[in-house]
């Protein structure tokens, strides 16, 4: 069975992600993609464009000092556009850690990501990581 373009993209994603390539992570979605960052804490909003989304992209493994790790457990596509991912996300950011299961919904638009939504298991935790 092979894998719809529209997952195939998103773990091209994170594969990019993980190896912080930029530039290919860039390459994967438009210029005016927006990224929805849940809670309320310094990465919180809607992160306007690809620049922007790359900023907090980097600002995540700067703040985590490179221990950030992503464990994909699923990446599922409808066929229409839209993609949902869920990974586990583990990182230390001063004297404090943080493992928590994530959800990405994502929608691609010509074989590009113009937005992704991000929801966690655990929200409160999540401000008291990146506060």
């Amino acid at each position: 069975m092979s894998e719809h373009p529209d997952c195939a993209l998103v773990r091209r994603g994170y594969t990019a992600f993980v190896a912080g390539d930029m530039d290919t992570l860039g390459s994967l979605m438009t210029g005016d993609a927006v990224y929805h960052l849940p809670g309320n804490n310094q990465l919180s909003g809607h992160h306007k464009g690809r620049d922007a989304i790359l900023d907090v992209f980097r600002r995540m493994g700067q703040e985590t000092n490179g221990t950030m790790q992503i464990q994909v457990e699923a990446v599922l596509a409808d066929g229409r556009g839209h993609v949902m991912s869920f990974h586990t996300v583990r990182a230390d950011r001063g004297n404090r850690g943080i493992e928590v299961r994530v959800g990405l919904f994502f929608t691609i638009v010509g074989g590009k990501i113009t937005d992704i939504d991000e929801c966690t298991e655990d929200l409160d935790e999540v401000d008291a990581f990146w506060s």
